[in-house]
C-alpha cells in the first residue's frame, strides 16, 4: 500500500545518508513525523482521511491481535490492521516485537514502584503518610516517604532493568531502525502542510 509513496526510488540518483538527530527528543520527533506521514498516506489510500479520520481505520477493528500482561497486572492490547499498525511495521520492521518492547520499557518505573510496595519498611512508611491530611506538610515530611522513595527507587529500577535486558536491547535496536527509516522517508518525501498529528 505504501509502494506509491516510494515509486521511482530505483531510478533516482542515490541521496547521501540524511543526518540523524543527536538528542533523544530529536529522534522521537523524527519518528513521530514520519509515522504521521505514513498514517496520512494510509488513511488517504483507504479513503478514510479526515478530519476527523475514521478511528477504526486508524487504530484497527475487532479483537486486538497483540496483547501483553505486565507484572503489575495490567494488560495492554493493540491491533495489527489499522493505519497506525501499518506505519509501525514500516518503521520498526516487526510490529509485534516493537509492541512488546515499547510497552515493557514504558512500564519499567511502575514495575519498580510495585517492587517498592513489597518492602515492609516502605509499606510502613506509606501507612504513616496515608494517615496525614493532604495539607499537613509537617506530617507528610515527617512520614519520611519521599526520602525513602528517593533512596530505594533507583535500586529497584536497576533491578527491573536487569530483568528486562532483552526487551531494552530490542527497544534500542528497533528504535534505531525506525530513526534511520524515518530519516530516509522524510528526506525523500518531506511532510506536507496537512501532515499534522491526528
Amino acid at each position: 500500500m505504501l509502494a506509491a509513496l516510494f515509486a521511482g526510488a530505483c531510478t533516482a540518483r542515490p541521496h547521501p545518508a540524511p543526518a540523524l538527530p543527536a538528542s533523544e527528543q530529536g529522534r522521537t520527533d523524527l519518528i513521530a513525523t514520519a509515522e504521521q506521514v505514513l498514517v496520512n498516506q494510509c488513511l488517504h489510500d483507504r479513503g478514510a482521511a479526515g478530519p476527523p479520520p475514521r478511528q477504526e481505520v486508524l487504530f484497527g477493528t475487532g479483537p486486538a491481535e497483540l496483547s501483553i500482561t505486565l507484572t503489575t497486572g495490567y494488560t495492554v492490547r493493540a491491533h495489527t490492521d489499522g493505519c497506525l499498525a501499518e506505519a509501525h511495521r514500516h518503521l520498526y520492521g516487526d510490529q509485534k516485537s516493537w509492541f512488546r518492547a515499547q510497552v515493557t520499557v514504558n512500564n519499567l518505573r511502575p514495575e519498580a514502584q510495585a517492587l517498592l510496595r513489597e518492602d515492609p519498611g516502605y509499606r510502613a512508611t506509606l501507612a504513616r503518610r496515608a494517615a496525614c491530611h493532604d495539607h499537613d506538610a509537617a506530617c507528610i515530611r515527617a512520614s519520611g516517604l519521599e526520602a525513602l522513595r528517593t533512596r530505594l527507587e533507583p535500586a529497584r529500577l536497576a533491578q527491573v532493568r536487569a530483568a528486562h535486558r532483552d526487551d531494552l536491547t530490542a527497544y534500542d535496536r528497533l528504535r534505531d531502525r525506525a530513526v534511520r527509516r524515518a530519516a530516509g522517508l522524510l528526506a525523500d518525501h518531506p511532510p506536507q502542510k496537512g501532515d499534522t498529528r491526528s
